[in-house]
């Protein structure tokens, strides 16, 4: 190895991008992509369960990564890392929103969610409101956990989910917040913010924060390991998620 290219391991982030910027030499982009490698990752495992293979999904994060090193400007003030999350979370979302077209949804489940998204346009009709999971279970008849599973399992087939919520406010969500609040996620995986931030939560909420966003646990796995219904770790993660954004705001 030259003394060039060893230099190179021992320069900070900044340094490199600037010196990319003018040389242009694609080893120095590549080391620096190798430093970001756990951002594409981190990503990545955001949007697992969903129908697409984990290593797919992982190439177009690394290439959006790649392409974000290419486009990143140190004069604009910016943090790579906030630069490039929502470049890649982007390429993420096309990338699915490509694949529904070729996704067949089974007809069981299709079926199934038509009777809950009928009986949620029915009781928004006859209320005035988008309606409560547990609303819906009663006019179906069927378990709270059970809505929940229904549409977790139609998020799987049905992608264009990303960009909208079924149900508002205090209702069910579809589904994995990650991906909604770009910049707060980007905060939540910086560690010096979520040292400064943990005094502000109990310790279930420290421990869920640690399964969700650290081992990419589903919120089906941490309501079994808390042994709670899916529809409370759903309501922790939508009031944890707004505790950040508050303490972002500070």
């Amino acid at each position: 190895m030259s003394k060039k290219y060893k230099a190179m391991y021992e320069e900070s982030d900044i340094e490199l991008f600037e010196k990319y910027k003018s040389e242009r030499d694609p080893n120095i982009r590549n080391e620096l992509v190798s430093r970001y490698l756990y951002l594409a990752e981190i990503l990545s495992k955001k949007f697992l369960n969903r129908g697409v293979d984990y290593d797919d999904i992982y190439q177009v994060a690394c290439v959006a990564l790649i392409n974000a090193v290419e486009r990143f400007d140190t004069g604009a003030e910016v943090k790579f890392v906030s630069f490039a999350t929502p470049t890649i979370i982007g390429e993420i979302k096309r990338y699915f929103r490509d694949k529904a077209s070729v996704i067949r949804i089974p007809r069981r489940i299709y079926e199934v969610y038509q009777k809950v998204n009928h009986a949620r346009e029915h009781l928004t009709q006859l209320n005035g409101r988008s309606p409560r999971v547990d609303e819906i279970a009663s006019y179906l008849d069927f378990s709270e956990e059970a809505i929940l599973e229904i549409i977790e399992s139609w998020n799987v087939y049905k992608i264009q989910s990303f960009d909208q919520t079924v149900y508002e406010e205090d209702d069910l969500e579809l589904y994995e917040t990650i991906g909604e609040d770009d910049e707060t996620f980007e905060r939540i995986n910086n560690r010096d913010f979520l040292e400064k931030s943990m005094k502000h939560f109990n310790e279930i909420e420290k421990k869920f924060i640690y399964l969700r966003f650290f081992k990419n646990r589903t919120q089906k796995q941490i309501a079994s390991q808390f042994d709670v219904s899916q529809m409370y770790i759903s309501r922790m993660e939508k009031k944890t998620l707004e505790k950040f954004r508050k303490i972002l705001r500070k």
